[in-house]
């Protein structure tokens, strides 16, 4: 049995949403189709929402080539919504998420090897 799939959490603070994800094995299409409805449902009715997000990719071992589209089509689709995303994992893989990543969202993106780092950055200048 082989172990791949998101994780998620959502938290809303007044119009603001502290987002978590954790991610590991091999992403699916199959995957996307689970967690894209829960982030649109999450974001609907809302004006103008701010993400910060958090994205635990230190059990990453890559995505499908469906999956890379979803993961794509999903960050064009919120792409305003995102403030702040902290990467947090194997160097390898956090580079090619924060460089692909910022092709698809307005916000700033940054990469680290210590979650407690990730979420001080995550933090700064929310009020």
């Amino acid at each position: 049995m082989k172990r791949h799939g998101l994780q998620i959490g959502i938290e809303r603070i007044d119009n603001d949403f502290f987002l978590s994800l954790k991610v590991s094995g091999k992403l699916t299409h199959e995957d996307y189709q689970k967690i894209t409805p829960l982030l649109d449902n999450a974001l609907e009715g809302l004006e103008d929402p701010e993400l910060v997000a958090y994205v635990d990719i230190r059990e990453l071992e890559g995505w499908e080539l469906r999956a890379a589209w979803d993961d794509f089509i999903l960050g064009a689709k919120h792409r305003k919504a995102f403030k702040r995303v902290a990467i947090v994992g194997d160097q390898r893989w956090a580079d090619v998420a924060g460089k692909v990543g910022s092709w698809f969202i307005a916000g700033e993106m940054e990469d680290f090897d210590d979650p407690a780092k990730a979420l001080a950055w995550l933090s700064q200048d929310r009020d």
